[in-house]
């Protein structure tokens, strides 16, 4: 194998190292590093493939080391972050369901899930341009950002504040919900644009660069708050945008 197919293959294994940091750092109770973690491996995840494109180093082996890397970093991790916020909430709840520790069991929902979409992905010849169901990053990246919504962002200065989203992803109801609501958009035919960029014009593009210059804006208005709404517009620009998927 020539030189320029580890390129990318690195750049896939700080993905899964990410993924795996994740996990043990909310083994050790950190949950902020743990959703930290999880978004490092996005980045890592964007890169690799952004590198494979450039130095035309596609390979099986980068595609299966790709599959393996997002099963951990995008369907355990953020599953156990889930797992973990759930179980914090079941003790002061006077739900039946959490009195009895089950609302915590939704959270395999998404490694289940996860799974079943990678897998769909890997031979579904239908989503080389754009994707059917929530790609795992994507889903990954809206409930990492829930602890950082909780946790720091009061900490944080932001033009506007959205106190209510703490109270709100506090909520152990709510997280279950929406953990199977995401966990069914991971292995639904629901067709979603990729963000990826094979050039820079604008009508190639128009989708993407909405999402982006919206996330920038957000972004600076609300800070961490922005995180998880950023995902829903994704879903939002998706749905406007069928026709053109």
């Amino acid at each position: 194998m020539k030189f320029k197919y580890y390129i990318p293959n690195s750049v896939t294994l700080l993905n899964l190292a990410s993924g795996v940091l994740s996990i043990t750092s909310m083994m050790s109770g950190q949950v902020v590093w743990a959703a930290a973690f999880i978004f490092f491996a996005a980045l890592f995840d964007f890169l690799d493939g952004m590198l494979a494109r450039l130095l035309d180093a596609r390979s099986e082996l980068g595609k299966q080391l790709d599959s393996l890397a997002d099963m951990v970093s995008f369907g355990v991790a953020p599953g156990i972050i889930v797992f973990n916020l759930l179980s914090a909430n079941c003790a002061a709840s006077c739900n039946a369901l959490d009195r009895m520790h089950i609302t915590p069991y939704f959270a395999l929902l998404i490694p289940i899930c996860s799974a079943i979409r990678l897998g769909k992905f890997n031979i579904d010849l239908r989503q080389e341009v754009n994707f059917i169901g929530l790609p795992t990053p994507a889903n990954a990246i809206f409930f990492a950002s829930i602890p950082l919504v909780i946790f720091l962002q009061p900490h944080l200065y932001s033009v506007i504040r959205l106190d209510f989203m703490t109270d709100f992803f506090s909520n152990s109801r709510v997280i279950a919900l929406l953990t199977v609501f995401f966990s069914y958009l991971l292995i639904s035919d629901f067709k979603i644009f990729s963000i990826k960029f094979k050039t820079t014009g604008w009508a190639e593009n128009k989708k993407s660069y909405i999402l982006l210059i919206s996330s920038v804006i957000l972004l600076l208005l609300f800070s961490l708050d922005a995180l998880p709404v950023i995902i829903l517009l994704y879903l939002m620009l998706s749905l406007g945008f069928q026709r053109q998927i």
